[in-house]
């Protein structure tokens, strides 16, 4: 699977070029056409974060998401912000193998003696 099959994972049902998805990737530092690995999980969450609120601040754009009558644009956009806090949620709590403190230390203590 490359990085940008695993994209399409993430964003299922929404219909974008390959050249749009493939800036997505490309601004999270992922070669659409590499292979993916556990390690891209983190970029690709991010770049499917990316879309989403793509989408969720343009109007125009979610009015084509309308699914077949069953869904309003509203109830579509509450569902959107769902989605968006969930993943926002889901990559603060992943841990990030690049983020190191000034003492070296991969995490922090909030209180110290």
């Amino acid at each position: 699977m490359i990085n940008i099959e695993r994209l399409n994972l993430e964003i299922q049902e929404i219909n974008l070029p390959t050249s749009t998805k493939e800036v997505y990737l490309q601004e999270e530092n992922l070669t659409p056409n590499t292979e993916y690995t556990p390690d891209n999980k983190r970029a690709i969450l991010k770049a499917a974060l990316s879309i989403l609120e793509s989408i969720a601040n343009s109007p125009s754009t979610m009015k084509e998401y309308k699914i077949d009558g069953d869904i309003s644009v509203s109830a579509f956009a509450e569902n959107l912000e769902i989605r968006i806090r969930n993943l926002s949620h889901k990559i603060r709590s992943m841990k990030d193998k690049d983020e190191v403190y000034q003492d070296g230390a991969k995490t922090f203590n909030l209180f110290s003696r």
